[in-house]
């Protein structure tokens, strides 16, 4: 993935300056409970939403167990269709490829659709460096750029602003980058929105290059599909000349048929809407309609070695509707920056750890950043088990082990800082092989329950320091079984 966030803390760190930002908390607060109770009541229309999270579950396993097959039918899809496809390993090939492709039109800026795939490669960077300079046309994206800050959400980048604060951004930097906002401009919603379409009118009309990403891609037809709320991605998609998509190798679907499946469940999960305003779909390229030539950038960056990883790889299942981080407790309290990634959040905290890797700090850290709830894994449109991942990852950034990383298969060392967690885990995995040592244990356990503390001592402290510790019982389970015959003789 791109360095653009190289350089920032552990997650605790970056979450403890987060909790102390009592505006952020409000604003976070406030926007992932209004999207959080709009989705409950959007799914709870559909009385088969449970069938179609199964659905979506097993097409999307498919898909990944047959993902060569499937990308190499997209290939040919989209080539006969007009359209021209590249494969990236990583993210510098795919900068690379995009920086080219523009410089060929000779053309020194474009216009972007929202996109993920794009954010995760530092795209606006690396052709910032080639003298491209490229414009983010979603509301929220563009309150981003304008900010010079960084997106903390999948679905609403600007999340973390409010109103007054994205006036003010307006007023000062949009006649940097264009037509500047109006010299009387409020915080209302409709004066802000209005202020940002005659910003970026402009620029759609101009621009001879458009770059996207796509939310799926039919591998039957090679059809790419993008779903949106404010109409920018149908301006984007439509007016260049020239379409270059970026879109991660993972978002491929085999069929139509199995796209009707998460066009019923991506916009309730995101947006609580029964279906999408602007649903964009394109083949190939025709020419009294849409661009004149079509770039379909191919990006692995990562998606292999997940792939490889077998508890791991359902992450790929995700179609980054942002549900998980609405619901997530520990997000809404620390906000997205603080996961150093463009994915923040639940799936932020496993999918990132796996296509970075574990070797920098802050990725070794996000797989802790999360309390196991499970509130994720309930709300999940594909029915990705978070929880399960995070502590699969746990077990691998303490133990080490066998994993796969640009392709090749390699042994990964245990990361420091875990040596008493390490410790701890193999003391319990003997106790348990042993019985008879774990029965001794729990009878004296039991027997000197008075003289255990209420708090842990030393790093236990911080654990223990906002909640009691469990309560030793009298009597050991197996004691009791015994003694009551499985409790045939207990009154």
């Amino acid at each position: 993935m791109s360095g653009t966030f190289v350089g920032m803390p552990a997650f605790p760190e970056a979450a403890r300056t987060a909790v102390d930002n009592p505006t952020l908390r409000g604003n976070l607060r406030h926007a992932t409970h209004t999207i959080r109770a709009k989705r409950a009541g959007a799914v709870a229309e559909l009385a088969d939403w449970a069938e179609l999270r199964e659905a979506g579950r097993r097409i999307k396993d498919h898909t990944l167990r047959h993902l060569d097959r499937f990308l190499e039918q997209l290939e040919a899809s989209v080539t006969a269709a007009g359209g021209t496809v590249h494969w990236a390993e990583d993210a510098d090939e795919a900068n690379r490829i995009v920086a080219a492709l523009v410089k060929e039109t000779g053309e020194s800026e474009v216009v972007k659709v929202k996109s993920m795939a794009t954010q995760e490669i530092g795209l606006n960077e690396a052709l910032e460096a080639e003298g491209i300079r490229a414009y983010e046309t979603d509301l929220a994206e563009l309150i981003v750029q304008l900010g010079k800050d960084r997106p903390s959400h999948i679905l609403v980048p600007a999340i973390h602003r409010n109103r007054g604060e994205i006036r003010d951004i307006f007023t000062h930097e949009m006649a940097t980058w264009g037509r500047p906002a109006p010299d009387d401009l409020t915080d209302r919603p409709a004066d802000l929105a209005e202020a940002a379409r005659l910003h970026l009118r402009e620029k759609f009309l101009r621009a001879k290059v458009g770059v996207s990403g796509a939310n799926f891609m039919v591998a039957e037809t090679g059809t790419l599909v993008v779903v949106e709320s404010e109409g920018n991605g149908r301006m984007c998609l439509t007016l260049p000349e020239t379409l270059i998509s970026v879109v991660g190798i993972e978002k491929i679907v085999p069929t139509w048929r199995d796209l009707e499946v998460f066009l019923q469940t991506l916009p309730r999960s995101s947006t609580a809407e029964r279906m999408n305003p602007y649903t964009s779909m394109w083949t190939g390229t025709r020419d009294e309609d849409g661009p004149r030539a079509f770039h379909l950038v191919l990006l692995d960056n990562g998606r292999t070695d997940t792939l490889a990883d077998r508890v791991g790889r359902q992450a790929l299942r995700c179609i980054r509707c942002s549900a998980c981080l609405n619901v997530c407790p520990v997000y809404e309290r620390a906000g997205g920056h603080a996961y150093g990634s463009v994915y923040p959040g639940p799936i932020g905290a496993i999918l990132t750890p796996q296509l970075r890797g574990i070797a920098s700090e802050i990725d070794a850290s996000l797989p802790y950043a999360s309390s196991l709830c499970g509130a994720c894994y309930e709300v999940c449109p594909v029915a990705i088990d978070i929880p399960e991942v995070l502590v699969h990852l746990r077990e691998r950034i303490v133990e080490g082990g066998p994993a796969v990383r640009g392709g090749n298969k390699v042994v990964l060392r245990p990361a420091k800082g875990h040596a008493a967690e390490r410790a701890a885990m193999r003391a319990a995995a003997w106790a348990f092989g042993h019985p008879g040592a774990l029965r001794t244990g729990q009878r004296l356990a039991a027997r000197s329950r008075r003289l255990h503390p209420r708090t842990l001592p030393g790093p236990g402290r911080a654990w223990s320091g906002t909640r009691d510790l469990p309560a030793v019982p009298a009597e050991p389970f197996r004691d009791w079984w015994q003694r009551t015959r499985g409790g045939k003789d207990a009154k």
